[in-house]
């Protein structure tokens, strides 16, 4: 059992029999009482994110989420979907919006962690930085420095990111999937 002590980020826990993460939280002590934890928790199944305090002598159950390797095979309308990286006859979709703004950054036959809860796929975890290619990126015009050296680039998974002037078509770049922001050029 988890007490308000232990609401970290990454924590996963059961409230009202369904599993969340824990997006954020910080400890806050209000005068001459004890300390309440507000937070910031997504769903792992609907994708929906809240905001929620914990207060001291409140009890959560530990959830158990078992990691597995999936691999993403294409996406139609708004599902996205997957087979089992150890048995590919096992398929399954996903709802886009449970994945969220990192669906953005998937490409074909990349692998993946998918969540299990109650033998139940319930959402994929991408790592944190991938590297996908760039498919349109515009010129960089040099004399322009009233504005940041950046321009809108497209990567072969078709999301659209800012990138420095200097990326071209057929760079690779690693991005990081949580900000959406470009890291580095890879060689």
């Amino acid at each position: 059992m988890l007490t308000h002590n232990d609401l970290k980020k990454g924590i996963e826990f059961i409230l009202d029999g369904q599993p969340y993460e824990i997006l954020e939280s910080s400890s806050f002590f209000k005068g001459r009482g004890s300390s309440v934890v507000p937070t910031k928790i997504k769903n792992l199944i609907t994708g929906a994110i809240i905001s929620k305090t914990f207060h001291p002598g409140e009890k959560l159950e530990e959830a158990e989420i078992e990691k597995i390797t999936v691999k993403f095979l294409y996406s139609h309308r708004d599902r996205l979907f997957f087979c089992e990286g150890n048995n590919p006859s096992i398929r399954f979709d996903l709802p886009r919006d449970i994945i969220g703004d990192s669906a953005d950054f998937l490409k074909q036959n990349q692998i993946v962690d998918g969540l299990r809860f109650k033998d139940q796929i319930i959402n994929i975890s991408l790592p944190i930085k991938v590297q996908l290619k760039v498919t349109e990126a515009p010129p960089g015009a040099k004399g322009d420095r009233a504005q940041s050296g950046n321009k809108v680039v497209t990567l072969e998974s078709g999301a659209q990111i800012n990138a420095p002037l200097f990326i071209e078509v057929g760079d690779i770049i690693e991005v990081n999937t949580e900000t959406r922001e470009y890291v580095r050029r890879v060689e």
